[in-house]
């Protein structure tokens, strides 16, 4: 088995690379974050720069909070891309943009290093218990390379196409659920202030055609007054910020897209940027003056 590289330690790569270790891998990390990084060695990681990393690794993993930071620690000075060897794999699990994907894997193609933008679903409970699922983009040779590694943080992975096939996923895959999550904020606002308790209203809807996984993993937490993030609204900020981008260059409105991202903005201005995104409710809760929680 290939010795593994994994760069980026937050909320999504610290779980990650831990889910690598159970799965046998002889993994080397790195963060900014010491603390995240001797927890990582602590369950079984050896810590390595960017230099020792590229030269060591056959297979390096990214999880980074946006695509300038990727492009800073492949490219720049004292990067990943200055010291990696041909045939290796990078696999760039962050939510960044398509063309950012295309143009890291041109790149990292000069120098006969494969690239697979492979985001993922499924938040810090699923990064946390191997269920992740992955959206790859890039060439079958890389993604079959990557693949077993893949699956021990995983639950599903698919080839969806060429670099930034994965990222298109992505941005498609978190309008969905942002949007959801926001939907499902207002309409139990509503239930709220017409006097309905809203717990049952939850459990008289979720076998019906609006149950879904994000009512399930949202409403409870919502209900508890539970905002800590396992999704933060500034990350999710971000990447809906990387859907209008996209869908402007291509000419695809998106009104319902492009309201979120107004009331992101506005939770950012009342404090709310770095809770959980089912936090979203908060915004409604404000127009309407009436709190979503239990009924004691």
């Amino acid at each position: 088995m290939a010795k593994v590289g994994f760069i980026g330690l937050g909320i999504m790569g610290r779980p990650m690379s831990k889910n690598l270790i159970k799965g046998g891998c002889d993994l080397m990390v790195t963060d900014l974050n010491k603390a995240a990084v001797d927890d990582v060695v602590a369950a079984g990681a050896t810590a390595g720069t960017y230099e020792e990393i590229a030269e060591n690794c056959e297979v390096i993993f990214i999880s980074l909070p946006n695509g300038a930071i990727v492009n800073s620690v492949l490219f720049g000075e004292g990067g990943v891309a200055q010291y990696v060897k041909a045939g290796t794999v990078i696999c760039d699990t962050s939510s960044v943009t398509p063309t950012e994907s295309k143009n890291n894997a041109a790149k990292l193609a000069e120098k006969g290093v494969g690239f697979i933008d492979c985001p993922v679903s499924g938040g810090e409970p699923k990064a946390i218990d191997g269920t992740l699922a992955f959206m790859c983009g890039g060439t079958q040779e890389a993604y079959d390379k990557a693949y077993p590694y893949i699956m021990k943080m995983a639950s599903s992975s698919l080839l969806v196409g060429p670099s930034g096939s994965g990222s298109v996923t992505k941005l498609t895959n978190q309008a969905i659920v942002n949007l959801t999550i926001a939907a499902v904020g207002e309409a139990f606002v509503l239930a709220a202030k017409a006097g309905a308790d809203p717990e049952k209203v939850y459990q008289a809807i979720r076998g019906g055609l609006a149950g879904s996984t994000v009512l399930d993993a949202k409403v409870p937490m919502i209900l508890d007054r539970n905002f800590v993030p396992g999704g933060k609204i500034s990350i999710n900020h971000k990447d809906i910020k990387n859907v209008l981008a996209t869908a402007h260059d291509i000419d695809v409105p998106m009104p319902l897209t492009a309201q979120l991202f107004e009331i992101q903005q506005a939770l950012k201005v009342s404090g709310h940027f770095e809770d959980d995104h089912g936090g979203y409710v908060q915004y409604f809760e404000q127009l309407a003056n009436c709190q979503v929680k239990r009924v004691k």
